[in-house]
């Protein structure tokens, strides 16, 4: 007979008692270190962003000019500058070609931003094929033409003006020219001649000191050449280009070696005749080849 207060209990059962495990300190503590290394890394890199991308958006852009010497990048830089600072973040590409575009000696202009601090402004300038002096706002200034007509001058206008290879013109009537006008219509022609003779191996107009434009009646032009190493003037029509000059050579070399007095020398009208001076005869006296 077994005892029944001891019994009941075989109706349960036990399970073994497993006390908690505890971290070590050292571990809670490495945990705490792990979190914080990744703040301050989060931290660093955040940090790092704003003063490589962020801030420098918010700066004044470091501007590169190409196509250009340092001096006319230096002019440049100072039309940008005229209406204020800006920043990379603030900077109107579009606004900035038209203001640039305005400047005479600039015949167009590139802009590219790069992020987050750089603009390149990549020019081209007019390639100038006459030079001249004109009555602009009051005062006898130097100029350039470009091949278009376009009048303009440079900050290298002193270079230009003892390039010899750059023919001088002269006799424009025309009033009120100004920079980054054009000539008139008439005289485009002719610039578009000066510098198909220009692109020539050959120098033809480092031997000519002078064109000189003569108006006609009813708007056309003729021209005088005066050349370097010659007292004789030569008369010749809107017809300028390389065979001319070829031709314009030999008959100076002709008339000089036949008629040392010779003033001036006539080639239009397809036939030469020449003037020039004669000691006992009033006037200025004719004749032709």
């Amino acid at each position: 007979m077994s005892d029944p207060v001891f019994a009941d209990f075989d109706e349960f059962e036990f399970e073994p008692f497993v006390a908690e495990e505890k971290k070590p300190e050292g571990k809670k503590a490495l945990s705490v270190l792990k979190i914080v290394v990744v703040l301050l890394a989060i931290f660093v890199l955040a940090e790092a962003l704003l003063y490589k991308f962020v801030l420098p958006c918010l700066t004044f852009p470091d501007i590169n000019f190409s196509g250009v010497d340092e001096k006319t990048a230096m002019e440049l830089r100072s039309v940008l500058m005229e209406n204020g600072e800006f920043t990379w973040l603030s900077f109107d590409a579009e606004r900035a070609s038209s203001v640039l575009s305005e400047v005479s000696s600039v015949e167009s202009v590139t802009i590219d931003k790069h992020f987050p601090d750089s603009i390149d402004i990549h020019i081209v300038e007019r390639i100038p094929v006459a030079k001249a002096v004109f009555l602009i706002n009051g005062k006898m200034r130097g100029v350039q033409i470009d091949r278009n007509g376009v009048i303009f001058s440079s900050p290298v206008f002193s270079d230009v003006a003892k390039n010899s290879s750059i023919p001088v013109l002269s006799g424009f009537k025309e009033e009120n020219l100004h920079e980054g006008m054009r000539l008139p219509e008439k005289y485009r022609p002719l610039m578009n001649q000066l510098y198909q003779i220009e692109k020539l191996p050959q120098k033809y107009f480092s031997a000519i000191s002078e064109i000189r434009v003569v108006a006609k009646t009813y708007g056309n032009y003729e021209l005088v050449l005066y050349p370097v190493k010659n007292r004789i003037k030569v008369i010749t029509d809107r017809a300028l280009n390389e065979d001319a000059l070829k031709y314009m050579m030999v008959a100076l070399d002709v008339v000089n070696t036949i008629e040392p007095d010779v003033t001036e020398l006539d080639l239009r009208y397809g036939s030469v005749s020449y003037r020039k001076n004669t000691p006992f005869l009033p006037g200025v006296q004719e004749e032709r080849l």
